[in-house]
This record gives structure tokens, C-alpha cells and sequence, in this order.
């Protein structure tokens, strides 16, 4: 008889010594420890601030709908730069995605492609939107063109990935028949990461929308504007309530990309 035990497989753990495995959970709880330790938190002001905080969430509730349409207008800009940022930065994502694979692009172009996305990706929204802002002046399109270039570092990043993962065999299908680069990438390459390039665009758009709340705080436009002097003017009734609209338009877009998710595939 066989026994069914032996027949059973399991997935190797990561690291094989149990010693090393030991150690490392050693070494991370000491860092944790030593982190805790060392970092400056000020527990005075941290007791401080706990009344106001109180005071904060007091004020906000109710929360304030008086200004309507003060809100719609912020609301109906945020939406206005997260779609053009999009549409833009998902544009501009595909050829540096094409760039920046590997197995398609010739070493120098992948250097370049993957330089892009590289800077693209390694500064945080807010911190891009201060230098536009710097540069372009406050507004919309400060916020535009810094959501254009996130988009292109995340959207850019993922599909140069998907690029590198495609079935290869039909890229030599084409190539066999004598095809070239351009016509290769359209049959052969975009019909296979086209339903991965979809999802990308409709995530960016969500993220484009919290993103744009975001930015419009350094004077980048859209509903973060109006969010910070509400704040500012402690009208935190009217704060709670811009921060209400924002929850509902995040969860209203994410059922809605859901929904087209469902129809195309």
C-alpha cells in the first residue's frame, strides 16, 4: 500500500534553515526594538494634541453642505485633471512601456525606456506637484502634468512587465512571414496585453482621483485647494463634509470600473 503522505507535495519554504529563518526573525523584532527606541516621539505633545484632535472631530460633524456648490466646482476640476492625466499619462505609458521591455527593445532603447520610468516612479505626487507648481504657476495644470508623469511611471512599469511575459511565438509568426517591428508589436504584441492595458487605465483613473485631492493641497488645483482652506479657516464641519464627497466619488468610480471590468471580459 502507498502511503498518500509520502505522495504529498509541499511548496519549499523561502529560506531552508530553520537557524537563518531564526535569526532573521531575531534580527527583525531587535530592529523594530532599536527603531522604536531611538525615533524622537514627543508624547507631551502627542497628549496635547489629543483634545484637539477632539475638537477637530467635534467641529466636523454635523458635516457642512452650504457651500454646495463651492464643493462642485473643486469636485468637477479634481475630475477634470484626473481624466486628462489619464488619458495623457496612459498615452505617453505605451511607448516607453514598448521602450522599456526587454525582449523586444534593443539594449540602449531599454536602458532609456526603463531610465524614464525609473524617474518617473521615484518621487511622491505631492513633491512633483510643488515643482510644477513652481514652474507653471498655480492651477489645473500644474496638477495635469503631474499626474501625467505618475501615470506613466506605474502604467509604464506594469505593462513593460507584461510585455516581457507575452507569448513568444506569436512575435516569430510574424517575423517567420517577414513582418516588421511596427507590425509585429500591433499583431502580435498589443492584442495579447491589451485586456491588462485596460485594467491599468482604469485603475490609474481611480488613482488619479484620490491623487488629484491629493496635489490640489500645494496649490496644483481640484477639490484639495478648497479642502485645505476650509481647513484653514477651521470650517471643519465643511472639511468632513469635502471628505465625504471624496469617500462617495472613490466608491461610485470603483463600482463603475468594476462594472466595465464584468462587460469586457
Amino acid at each position: 500500500m502507498v502511503n498518500d503522505k509520502a505522495r504529498t507535495w509541499r511548496k519549499p519554504p523561502f529560506i531552508a534553515s530553520p537557524v537563518v529563518r531564526l535569526l532573521l526573525a531575531l534580527g527583525v523584532l531587535g530592529y523594530l526594538g532599536w527603531a522604536l527606541a531611538t525615533l524622537p516621539f514627543d508624547w507631551e505633545r502627542i497628549s496635547d494634541g489629543l483634545p484637539r484632535a477632539a475638537r477637530i472631530f467635534g467641529g466636523g460633524f454635523p458635516p457642512s453642505f452650504e457651500r454646495f456648490e463651492l464643493l462642485l466646482t473643486g469636485f468637477k476640476e479634481s475630475f477634470q485633471i484626473a481624466l486628462l492625466a489619464t488619458l495623457l499619462g496612459v498615452a505617453l505609458s505605451i511607448p516607453f512601456a514598448v521602450m522599456a521591455a526587454r525582449n523586444i527593445a534593443p539594449r540602449p532603447v531599454y536602458l532609456l525606456g526603463r531610465a524614464v520610468i525609473i524617474v518617473s516612479r521615484s518621487f511622491h505626487p505631492v513633491i512633483v506637484a510643488i515643482l510644477f507648481v513652481k514652474a507653471v504657476g498655480f492651477g489645473p495644470l500644474a496638477g495635469i502634468l503631474t499626474l501625467t508623469l505618475y501615470s506613466i511611471g506605474f502604467v509604464g512599469k506594469l505593462l513593460a512587465e507584461e510585455i516581457e511575459e507575452i507569448d513568444w511565438g506569436q512575435v516569430e509568426a510574424m517575423r517567420s512571414v517577414g513582418a516588421g517591428f511596427m507590425s509585429t508589436l500591433l499583431y502580435a504584441v498589443f492584442p495579447q496585453i491589451l485586456p491588462r492595458q485596460l485594467g491599468l487605465s482604469m485603475y490609474q483613473l481611480d488613482s488619479n482621483l484620490r491623487a488629484s485631492a491629493v496635489v490640489g493641497i500645494v496649490g496644483a488645483g481640484g477639490i484639495g485647494g478648497t479642502l485645505m482652506n476650509a481647513f484653514g479657516r477651521y470650517d471643519y464641519d465643511f472639511a468632513f463634509a469635502i471628505l465625504l464627497v471624496i469617500i462617495a466619488v472613490i466608491l461610485v468610480s470603483e463600482g463603475i470600473s468594476g462594472w466595465v471590468r464584468r462587460r469586457l471580459w
